[in-house]
């Protein structure tokens, strides 16, 4: 008889994501046995995740661990990690915006901070990128709030608001904001920018790829020729940004944009890379709107012009809009952004995972 061995949990939805949030010291070590837990815990491997907490699609198959900074003036180490749904496979190379927005109220949860009266700021490192993050938590009377009434289009209802600033995002992954050295690189007759702030992305006209850039994610996702295409063009990216074989790896991410329908800046299109984001990711949204911000990348002629310093930058998705704050001085030198999101603590427990994928927890 096998008994199967209980870990604590705390789920989460952040922004347009949701999964379950751990405490890093109580799952193993070993990312290569780490990931066979996690597997097991999302059901990875099927299209249903039925053996599982996933959902059966990219933003629900999202997993944070936590574990209180040893890093000066950092909180909070914040640990992502995306399962695949429909293979027993985990990437630890990018991160999450949108888990992100659960991290600040998910610590506190957790007793890895201690909320204060009123608004709660939480210092966050991401692990997988070394990018810095402050997170603003309404925690009034010393409990998280979570009702309020921000909306974000993708969610239903109003919650209550939480500040992310993100800081020294340039160069995330690869150590610069263009790391193939090109503001446009033409890869198989498509002119691309290779751009890192916050996320690594290939970002292209939507107009290069036969599309308007107006589609829906149903559109998108059914037309295979697209993804094929965009893929074999990516993986050349990769490489070109010094980010090796991308071939199991999702980033870099993809972005396609077109001129604003709206009143937004611009419209975008982002995938995770081999399905389409039902709105925009956060980390999405911060490369995209840095890509429109400077001179010489695909995004000119394209895009509204961007105001002053700090700017709000809007950019339009299939299911609304996400407003992204970005601060730069005179070049432009991107300096950093800011988002307002919400998140839910939906649920709590334990989860049950086979005793012998628990080594080194």
């Amino acid at each position: 008889m096998t008994v199967q061995t209980p870990v604590s949990f705390w789920f989460l939805r952040g922004g347009t994501s949701r999964g379950p949030y751990f405490r890093r010291e109580d799952l193993p070590q070993d990312r290569d046995q780490l990931a066979k837990v996690l597997c097991q815990v999302m059901g990875a491997g099927n299209a249903r995740n039925i053996d599982g907490l996933g959902g059966g699609v990219a933003v629900t198959t999202k997993t944070a661990m936590l574990s209180k900074s040893a890093e000066p003036g950092i909180d909070v180490d914040y640990f992502f990690a995306q399962v695949s749904v429909e293979e027993q496979l985990v990437d630890y190379g990018p991160t999450c915006g949108n888990i992100l927005v659960g991290v600040g109220p998910a610590a506190i949860e957790m007793g890895l901070v201690p909320a204060q009266d009123g608004v709660t700021p939480v210092r966050i490192r991401a692990v997988n990128t070394g990018a810095t993050v402050e997170a603003l938590v309404q925690t009034p009377g010393g409990r998280v709030n979570y009702a309020g009434d921000v909306a974000l289009d993708g969610v239903p209802g109003t919650a209550a608001p939480i500040g992310l600033n993100f800081l020294d995002v340039v160069g995330s992954k690869t150590g610069t904001m263009f790391a193939t050295g090109n503001r446009i690189d033409v890869i198989d007759g498509i002119e691309v920018t290779c751009i890192d702030v916050a996320m690594p992305m290939m970002i292209a006209r939507a107009a290069d790829f036969g599309l308007t850039g107006y589609e829906t994610v149903t559109e998108l996702n059914d037309n295979k020729p697209l993804f094929a295409k965009m893929e074999a063009i990516r993986l050349q990216a990769g490489t070109l940004m010094g980010l090796g074989d991308v071939t199991k790896s999702v980033t870099p991410k993809i972005g396609l944009i077109a001129p604003p329908r709206g009143n937004g800046h611009f419209s975008a299109r982002y995938f995770m890379p081999w399905d389409t984001h039902p709105t925009l990711a956060v980390t999405g949204s911060q490369c995209l709107a840095s890509c429109a911000l400077m001179p010489g990348t695909v995004a000119e002629g394209v895009t509204r012009p961007i105001p002053a310093s700090p700017a709000v930058v809007v950019i339009e998705h299939p299911m609304g809009e996400m407003e992204v704050t970005v601060t730069y001085s005179d070049g432009p030198t991107f300096q950093s952004a800011g988002l307002i999101r919400t998140a839910r603590l939906i649920a709590r427990g334990e989860v049950m995972v086979d005793p012998s994928l628990m080594g080194g927890a």
